[in-house]
């Protein structure tokens, strides 16, 4: 007959063994979808690793398909981490229920809160300007001025444009709707449609090498489709023109993250999250593809910060999520396509 004392230790035993060898495994691995491409993560997974010992597994895919296998998985998710570009991406994350809310005051001291979910369920981790780019030999920096000055006349069969389909676009009109309310907004942007040069772009690429080439004379970027641009033809005719600089300031968006509602491994996700807005991480994950350190203690990379300072505009993010459906509604009406 077993006596109760050892009956009582044979079935701590397992307990003991989960405690001991299950959990310590699963606290040295943190798992990451990311719709930002393995070239762009890698590097600072890698150096997170070295210095914490906590493995990071991840998934790539674009921002799509990554959010609706986070919504088809629920519970069952192996993911504590969602990494995307474009805070629409991150606020319809945070709006599915497929983010929570954490507590860090790192987080909180190196990310400014224009920068991050008022809720603290998404972060910035980089920052990516939506600006002019204009043609040196056909325009003077002194006749631009703002995002809103290109519905001008003046500017008729000069400007082009990526297409509205794609969310860059979308969140900057958003922005602009919490800015200036949606019935002068939407004056603004039929402003732009009437001065197009030609029909809309299919990305930013496309429309600077359509204002390189003198098609048209000015455009709305991305900073580092300019950047990858620039870097392969130094000698191109085009330029940066920072617009808003006496009133909003420059529309930003961000590369950011969130820990997913399930994760398993909450403490090693919100590790990551603070690693990845440290100085060491900001300088790798902004300079590998030409963007700004969303820490305001980091510098930017020679190459980018060459192209001058800036003003951003302050107000929070989580406006171009809120107005995005309205800003797409806007869009159609004023014939941007």
């Amino acid at each position: 007959m077993v006596s109760p004392n050892l009956s009582r230790f044979l079935i701590f035993i397992p307990l003991l063994f989960s405690l001991f060898i299950i959990h310590p495994a699963h606290a040295n691995e943190v798992v990451v979808y990311s719709a930002r491409i393995e070239q762009l993560i890698k590097p600072m997974f890698d150096t997170f690793t070295q210095e914490t010992g906590i493995k990071v597994k991840y998934t790539t895919d674009n921002e799509g398909a990554l959010l609706a296998r986070l919504e088809a998985e629920g519970k069952n998710t192996p993911a504590d981490v969602l990494i995307t570009a474009d805070v629409g991406n991150l606020w319809a994350a945070a709006q599915k229920g497929l983010l929570k809310p954490v507590k860090s005051k790192v987080l909180e001291s190196n990310i400014p809160s224009h920068l991050r979910d008022p809720d603290n369920a998404w972060f910035g981790l980089s920052i990516r300007a939506r600006t002019l780019v204009y043609n040196t030999k056909k325009v003077k920096p002194e006749e631009l001025s703002t995002y809103e000055n290109l519905a001008d006349p003046k500017w008729n069969k000069r400007l082009c444009l990526r297409t509205s389909k794609k969310v860059y676009n979308q969140s900057l009109v958003a922005m602009m709707i919490a800015e200036h309310g949606e019935a002068e907004t939407e004056k603004i942007v039929k402003g732009w449609v009437a001065n197009l040069a030609t029909d809309p772009l299919s990305d930013d690429t496309r429309a600077l090498e359509f204002v390189a080439a003198g098609r048209c004379d000015v455009t709305l970027v991305n900073t580092y489709y300019f950047g990858r641009l620039m870097k392969k033809d130094p000698n191109l005719p085009l330029a940066i023109f920072w617009p808003n600089q006496d009133n909003s300031g420059v529309h930003v968006n961000i590369s950011g993250a969130g820990v997913t509602r399930y994760a398993r491994n909450e403490q090693a996700a919100i590790k990551l999250l603070e690693f990845l807005s440290s100085a060491k991480a900001q300088n790798l994950f902004a300079d590998v593809n030409m963007e700004y350190p969303v820490n305001p203690e980091i510098a930017a990379d020679p190459f980018v910060a060459a192209w001058g300072d800036f003003k951003q505009n302050p107000m929070n993010l989580v406006k171009a999520g809120e107005l995005q459906t309205t800003a797409v509604k806007l869009m159609d009406r004023a014939g941007y396509r």
